[in-house]
């Protein structure tokens, strides 16, 4: 039986402290990074030029034998010539070589022979002969030909580069895995290495994420002692699927795993395995699951792995495209560790359900982790990791913050604190405060404010319209309680209307989603209300409710004449997302009632939105009035303008309840329901749909 506690290679001391380039294959008995080749490369390169060189300046010299004489301009020679000073002359090509009757003026710069160029206009010139028989020149002749050590040196050089040419080659392909070579290069996996001795982030650097870090305890504790495991027939999960939406932290906590462990740890990204030639992605995964066995126990982490483990058999390329391929030496190597071999290899993605079944089943990556956006206490977590290093004023209460960013995920709170650090910067401020938080919630859910010169019609239309969003927001007490309504454009809307949810919610309900329809039609009710007229502004919220409308009633079944059907459009497709094609299951007819139903539905949105601000029209003019003053109002701002706002009839009850249970606990009873103590509980109905993902702060642009 093998040592169950292998030791982990020493790194080399020559090595820097991080390290994060391409894997090269340390083994167990060097920390040291190998380098394939050597110098021999370079050595070859200098050698190559060398012998280009030499070619050349032997050339240079060759032809500088050849050429007998002083050379003279033609001009000087015409001259010469008809000044009787030329004896002979001996023409080859374009080239005159001869000697003087005697040497020109000045003797010192010139020699009793000669040579000189015909210009190119010149060649072929009869008039230059009989210049010459004029004046009794003794003419000769030569062939242009090359001599045969012409041949003969230009030969051995181009011999030569190309031996030299054939040399490279084979030295770069004698070792295909080596990091030196051109062929190795390219089929290397490219994974980024992170060892023990790299700065690690541990568990205690992760928040926010108590399950999930629950979970990967296990594969930490094999990788430090396996035995454990072992001595009960018990084998640890080859593979891990972290699953969860971009942002959530599932490449941190792969790379937390690693540092609990301290053991090695290489990252890559799915894409980086497909190229354009076919086997080059399979050959990478052969080359980092051997680095893996030669440097475990380690960690392999494949990010976005729906890149290259999406199903297969969709007929696109068949049975030897790349990605398919790639995917298949996966499986293969997945299944090649022995039990011995401390190898875990974990994955990320947002798109599970795009992945390939075999790639999922028990024996590859049979463990399935949930990464969630983080609940408020999780959320206050991860704000207190990302503040370690951010001087904050005193009045900050990380609290608070967590409780206005519900629905954030731990990158977007990242990108939050340094938002608001860099806000407290150009204030010249020395600490982050309260306010700088805000400013930095707001730049994030509603982008940055920009300099937008609107006419005064504009303002007040844009005015009625933000102030119809949020007066029916304001009055219908199911809806998520105004934070901000601005007339100041942001991003790319004029006006935007925030929301903001006091709690966590999983269950939305027909009323709620009806309600919240009326909000969105709101901003266009009171434009035609007050201007007689719709505008073009109000086009992003046409289609936010229209896709809300069509899952209402063709995916959840709240239309009671078209009944409680899923009607789904689109064939599944695994290499588009499963949505390729643009089939329906489902005849004309429901087709039209869908359109009709929805039509019905969002009609009645827009009346139940003209009703409202018709019966409270003057708290609309009140409000418009004050963005025109203010542009911006906060939700303190309309509690004083409008009164308390309504309180839910289902929070009402939930509060009712809790009140209920704390008054039976302090007298020694167990907690009651709702029935039983008179009160009436959620309506079933409201709740009936769920959504898979938490809410987000909602806001209306326009």
């Amino acid at each position: 039986m093998p040592d169950p506690s292998p030791k982990l290679p020493t790194p080399d001391p020559s090595d820097s402290p991080r390290h994060s380039g391409p894997v090269r294959g340390r083994g167990k008995k060097g920390g040291g990074r190998r380098e394939s080749g050597g110098g021999r490369p370079r050595s070859s390169a200098s050698l190559f030029f060398a012998v280009v060189i030499a070619i050349g300046v032997g050339l240079f010299l060759f032809e500088r034998s050849n050429a007998t004489g002083k050379s003279v301009s033609y001009s000087r020679f015409l001259q010469e010539v008809r000044e009787n000073n030329v004896a002979k002359v001996t023409l080859k090509g374009e080239r005159i070589s001869g000697e003087w009757e005697r040497r020109p003026e000045p003797k010192a710069e010139f020699e009793n022979t000669f040579t000189t160029v015909i210009p190119l206009p010149a060649l072929g010139d009869s008039v230059l002969t009989a210049l010459l028989e004029e004046h009794g020149v003794e003419i000769n002749g030569e062939p242009t030909q090359i001599e045969t050590s012409t041949y003969i040196l230009l030969y051995l050089g181009m011999g030569g580069a190309a031996l030299l040419v054939m040399i490279l080659i084979l030295r770069r392909s004698a070792d295909p895995m080596g990091g030196g070579g051109m062929i190795g290069s390219f089929i290397k996996s490219g994974a980024k290495e992170f060892r023990e001795d790299d700065k690690r982030v541990t568990f205690d650097d992760v928040a926010g994420m108590e399950q999930a870090k629950g979970e990967l305890m296990e594969v930490v504790e094999f990788l430090k002692a396996p035995e454990k495991f072992t001595r009960l027939g018990a084998e640890i999960p080859k593979g891990v699927l972290l699953m969860g939406s971009p942002g959530t932290g599932k490449t941190l906590l792969a790379k937390a795993t690693a540092g609990e462990a301290k053991v090695p740890f290489y990252s890559i990204n799915g894409s980086e395995f497909i190229q354009m030639f076919v086997g080059v992605g399979a050959s990478r995964v052969r080359d980092l699951f051997k680095t893996a066995r030669e440097t475990s126990p380690c960690i392999i982490f494949v990010d976005e792995i729906d890149a290259v483990g999406r199903e297969r058999g969709s007929g696109l390329g068949g049975g030897h495209d790349e990605r398919e391929q790639t995917l298949n030496q996966i499986l293969g190597e997945m299944d090649g560790f022995s039990p011995s071999e401390a190898v875990i290899v974990i994955a990320a993605t947002n798109r599970p359900d795009v992945l390939d079944p075999a790639l999922l089943r028990p024996g590859r990556f049979d463990r399935h982790i949930q990464v969630d956006k983080p609940n408020k206490a999780g959320r206050v977590g991860i704000l207190k990791v990302h503040t370690r290093k951010v001087p904050l004023a005193a009045e900050v209460d990380l609290e608070d913050v967590a409780a206005g960013s519900i629905g954030f995920s731990g990158a977007e709170l990242k990108n939050l604190v340094n938002e608001a650090a860099l806000h407290a910067t150009r204030a010249e401020r020395k600490a982050v405060t309260m306010n700088d938080f805000e400013e930095a919630r707001d730049r994030v859910l509603m982008g940055a404010t920009r300099e937008e010169v609107m006419s005064g019609h504009e303002r007040r239309m844009t005015a009625y319209h933000e102030a119809g969003h949020a007066l029916i927001a304001w009055v219908l007490p199911t809806l998520d309680p105004v934070h901000k309504v601005t007339i100041i454009p942001r991003g790319r809307a004029l006006g935007v209307t925030q929301l903001l949810p006091d709690e966590e919610r999983h269950h939305f309900g027909e009323r709620r989603m009806r309600d919240h329809l009326a909000m969105a039609m709101g901003g266009r009710a009171a434009e035609k209300l007050v201007f007689d007229e719709f505008s073009a502004g109000a086009e992003d919220d046409l289609n936010r409710s229209t896709q809300l409308a069509r899952k209402m009633v063709a995916h959840w079944g709240m239309s009671e004449k078209v009944g409680p059907v899923a009607f789904r459009q689109g064939e599944t497709h695994p290499f588009l997302g499963k949505e390729m094609q643009t089939g329906r299951h489902f005849s004309d007819e429901t087709a039209r009632q869908i359109d009709d139903e929805i039509r019905a539905v969002l009609m009645g949105a827009s009346d139940r939105a003209t009703q409202i601000l018709s019966e409270r029209r003057e708290d609309l003019d009140r409000i418009s009035q004050l963005l025109l003053e203010r542009e911006s109002i906060s939700r303190e701002d309309m509690g004083d303008l409008l009164g308390e706002r309504e309180v839910h009839p289902d929070d009402a009850a939930e509060a009712a309840r809790q009140e209920a249970e704390d008054r039976h606990r302090m007298n020694g009873q167990p907690g009651v329901d709702a029935v039983d103590a008179g009160l009436d509980g959620p309506n079933d109905d409201a709740d009936g749909a769920a959504e898979p993902s938490k809410p987000e702060p909602a806001s209306v642009a326009d």
